[in-house]
């Protein structure tokens, strides 16, 4: 499985650091805290579901009971980013930590039927995009009380063919087509990580390194709803056909960790990788006009037009 992938190399330990992780109880979200748990770090795992959360949890302590190196810690917070509220009040749990270290935005969803979240916004969208963004900005100030912290989100390649409708972010306009809700929203995720940097290098705070990445084509359950939205038995080929050139999660993982812990791209920010490395997104994903325009619209949308970064 996964003919071609790379694996992040570095040894660094992250003993005292707080990392928060969301959509840790399945996928590469769960591999990223079971290797960060290994390297001593404090990891809280923002899931949506606190009952598979701590399914997740007990198994990847399970997996440790014979591991000799110090681990850190495992903790659960409640994290429903389709819900503003939600968010609202797992940030607000969260600044009380002693200080927050990396913050990885890994959760999301694919491709799923058309829905609007209670806040008025499409599923992928919210999901995706917004519920970090709102997440993000709320913890920045704990996350600024760190001496060197590493902010990450998980984009994907998708972003490609990415586009953005600034005039109808919600498809309330035009037809709803799940693949370019998800390539739009995954290019958000690059747009915000670029606008976050240059943000905070005006306000000469270098302490703070953003990244953006692609983990791979990976057999999760991230394509859920394939069947739902194009036809019945895609998932099946998908998993089953494609599995050659599919990433396991402990693979697509990789990359996430890569830009968590290695020590070469510490002070690299901004940027976007792939196979544990840098790479040249694409095009539209290197737009700072709408990088910009992304970051004032989306403030408004998630209701934090007085934030000054």
């Amino acid at each position: 499985m996964g003919l071609f992938f790379a694996k992040c190399t570095s040894t660094a330990r992250l003993d005292g650091k707080t990392v928060i992780i969301t959509g840790a109880n399945t996928g590469i979200g769960k591999v990223t805290a079971l290797d960060l748990f290994k390297r001593g770090a404090n990891v809280i795992m923002a899931c949506r579901n606190l009952e598979k959360g701590e399914t997740a949890l007990k198994d990847i302590k399970n997996s440790c009971k014979d591991v000799d190196s110090n681990l850190g810690t495992l903790k659960l917070a409640e994290l429903n980013l389709a819900s503003f509220k939600s968010v609202r009040n797992c940030a607000g749990f969260l600044l009380k930590c002693d200080k927050i270290d990396i913050l990885i935005n890994n959760a999301g969803v694919m491709c799923c039927p058309y829905e609007k979240t209670e806040d008025g916004n499409e599923m992928q969208l919210q999901t995706n995009h917004l519920g970090h963004f709102l997440f993000t900005l709320l913890l920045l100030p704990k996350i600024l009380e760190s001496e060197s912290a590493r902010i990450i989100n998980v984009s994907s390649v998708a972003h490609t063919r990415g586009t953005i409708d600034f005039n109808d972010l919600n498809f309330e306009k035009k037809p709803y087509k799940a693949l370019k809700a998800y390539q739009q929203s995954k290019l958000c995720n690059i747009l915000f990580t670029t606008e976050l940097s240059r943000r905070l290098a005006a306000k000469n705070i270098f302490q703070i390194t953003t990244y953006s990445l692609h983990p791979g084509v990976i057999t999760t359950e991230l394509g859920r709803h394939l069947d739902d939205v194009y036809f019945r038995g895609l998932r099946w080929i998908w998993r089953s056909i494609m599995w050659v050139f599919l990433k396991s999660p402990e693979q697509g993982a990789q990359t996430t960790i890569y830009c968590a812990v290695d020590e070469e791209i510490a002070k690299e920010t901004g940027l976007y990788y792939s196979d544990c490395k840098r790479k040249k997104p694409a095009m539209q994903a290197r737009n700072l006009d709408d990088a910009k325009k992304l970051w004032e619209v989306s403030l408004k949308m998630v209701g934090l037009e007085n934030v000054n970064i």
